[in-house]
């Protein structure tokens, strides 16, 4: 008995120094999760029905923060729910996670086309890149959705509110440690307009049935 309440806390003190996934709220600008922000523009902080975000003018608004939560993942998920506004620029990148020091990254965006928006994800790393875009999948404007990247060590997938938006067979190395930016692309181009909820970082490829759900 003694052994096995040793085990059991060994391997819980092992999980808890090795958190599988991190979930940042955006109901504050300081801070997202337990790391300090670095803010730029006026971004602010709103009450929607789904709850507080943070919303992004599209021109200056950013949030930069010194922590890329999936470095050293092997296999990952990128999760967001946010809200595009209707007359953000035709191009924006409203997520991106970079390796220090490199041009290693995990990049979101959207493109606004006649009709409504589609996801634009890419992956790149020390091994292999990767750019899934579907332009004939579109989505709607200022409505609340939510997307996700997700590779399984050698499918990478990504997602609108729960439905495929394509595939590719890809090998992509863990990255190391570095940083991210909301809002804008790390180097400060192609701000985005709207608002995000919540992001949420898994180091495993998981299943759309585990994905998050948008508050109704």
């Amino acid at each position: 008995m003694r052994t096995l309440v040793l085990l059991l806390t060994l391997n819980a003190t092992i999980l808890a120094q090795t958190p599988q996934s991190e979930t940042w709220r955006f109901d504050r600008l300081d801070r997202l999760g337990n790391h300090p922000t670095q803010v730029e523009g006026s971004p602010r902080v709103v009450d929607t029905p789904q709850g507080k975000a943070v919303s992004f003018d599209g021109v200056r608004d950013a949030l930069f923060l010194d922590v890329h939560p999936l470095a050293g993942a092997e296999s990952f998920t990128l999760e967001v729910i946010f809200r595009p506004s209707p007359d953000g620029k035709p191009e924006q990148r409203f997520f991106h996670m970079q390796e220090m020091g490199s041009q290693t990254r995990l990049l979101l965006e959207t493109r606004l086309l006649p009709g409504g928006w589609c996801l634009d994800s890419f992956a790149a790393s020390s091994k292999g890149s990767q750019t899934l875009i579907d332009r004939q999948k579109l989505h709607s404007l200022g409505a609340w959705h939510h997307v996700a990247m997700v590779y399984d060590g050698t499918t990478f997938r990504h997602f609108v509110d729960g439905v495929p938006q394509g595939d590719a067979l890809v090998s992509l190395a863990p990255q190391a440690a570095g940083r991210t930016s909301v809002g804008v692309r790390i180097n400060r181009v192609d701000y985005f307009k709207g608002e995000i909820l919540v992001a949420r970082m898994s180091k495993r490829a998981l299943s759309v049935t585990e994905f998050l759900h948008i508050p109704r």
